[in-house]
């Protein structure tokens, strides 16, 4: 139990027996030239060294007890508290709220130098005294500041870690098996790797145009969506959601041209109706038109498999090429209902119609047609010869 200090009087001169304490009361301002110990383990003697005022026993509190008692004044009593009283209790200096039954402010004893540090400026130092900015942390591996809701306001429980090192910088959602859910690694971006300006997000520019502007000067500004799960499945990687005709415009700005001709496109949904356009004023303006009923409109030509190398059936003209005669192409009809190498309508209806495919088929029939008929001229020819002959 902590003791009080009282002055040690010798009663003898007054016909005592024994030694008594007693309270002293100094009604003047009191002055010590030189140290002044408190406590029941000062020693007469006490060799103070530099300290001008020591507190020494076994229980070592300096308590600020207000005795204010009028209500519209402060009347909190606070006390300086070294160490835990009790076996086994903390080494460690604390302030105490003794009203209030709260400990705001303790440090452990081994608590490295400083741990924490006020600049003259007011920058506070974390493991150094060497503050550069308003707060600086500084640690030997991964400096790291926690955000824990704990609960106690009802909330659900929710901690995060915002650190950094060689490696990255990143914020780990702790409570979610401390996973990384965002990080920068060093020398990402040399500016405005990541910006949010007036609601927009930025990417390497600090003023973003759109709600998202990507924008790069070396040639790698793209955009990458991969779903990367090992279960194969038709998924939406992309969606343009808007109340009214959602646009996917592509622009070339190579393109000298004011009028933006040729140099803007966009793909749009209107009136149930997939459409190609250029820029507005442009020619034709709508170039492709694709309705819900898999009805196709271009307002040009089309053109299939441009610059490359076709089986174009000129070579039904060369004079190796076999053509077949007309009786084994009434038999082969005759069998199998449709053109030799021209697919029937079973399989078209099953795969599909190759455009490419049937109109290069469609173009061999008609040049062996063309065959035929020249043949048959010719005989015809032939026969009116004779014929002629004949009736001369």
């Amino acid at each position: 139990m902590k003791q009080s200090s009282k002055l040690l009087v010798s009663v003898a001169a007054l016909g005592l027996a024994s030694t008594a304490y007693a309270d002293q009361v100094i009604l003047d301002d009191l002055i010590v030239d030189g140290s002044a110990c408190i406590g029941m383990d000062c020693v007469n003697g006490e060799s103070f060294g530099f300290d001008t005022l020591r507190l020494k026993e076994n229980n070592l509190r300096i308590k600020f007890q207000d005795t204010s008692a009028t209500a519209s004044f402060p009347g909190n009593d606070w006390q300086l508290t070294a160490n835990d009283s009790t076996n086994g209790g903390a080494n460690k200096f604390s302030i105490d709220d003794i009203d209030g039954g709260r400990t705001p402010f303790t440090v452990e004893a081994g608590a490295p130098t400083n741990a924490l540090y006020v600049e003259a400026d007011g920058d506070v130092g974390v493991g150094t005294n060497n503050p550069v900015v308003e707060a600086h942390i500084v640690d030997g591996d991964s400096p790291t500041l926690r955000l824990e809701q704990n609960g106690s306001s009802g909330f659900t429980p929710q901690t995060w870690d915002m650190a950094g090192n060689e490696t990255n910088f990143f914020v780990r959602d702790v409570t979610n098996g401390s996973a990384l859910s965002f990080r920068i690694f060093p020398g990402s971006e040399n500016d405005d790797g990541l910006v949010i300006r007036s609601g927009r997000v930025g990417v390497s520019t600090d003023n973003p145009s759109k709600a998202l502007h990507v924008r790069k000067t070396d040639g790698t500004a793209s955009l990458f969506v991969e779903e990367a799960s090992a279960t194969a499945a038709a998924r939406t990687l992309m969606t343009l959601s808007n109340n009214g005709s959602a646009n996917f415009e592509l622009t070339d700005t190579s393109v000298a041209d004011a009028s933006n001709s040729g140099r803007t496109w966009k793909m749009k949904n209107t009136s149930g109706k997939f459409l190609m356009t250029t820029f507005p004023g442009g020619p034709g303006e709508t170039e492709l038109t694709l309705d819900q009923d898999g009805n196709l409109t271009i307002s040009g030509n089309f053109f299939a498999s441009s610059g490359t190398q076709l089986n174009v059936p000129d070579y039904v003209f060369e004079d190796e090429y076999d053509l077949m005669p007309l009786s084994e192409v009434r038999a082969f009809i005759d069998e199998n209902g449709h053109l030799p190498n021209v697919p029937s309508a079973g399989e078209i209806n099953a795969t599909g119609l190759n455009m490419t495919e049937m109109q290069l088929n469609l173009l061999e029939k008609v040049e062996e047609l063309t065959l035929y008929t020249l043949e048959q001229d010719q005989i015809i020819r032939d026969l009116s010869e004779r014929l002629n002959d004949l009736e001369g």
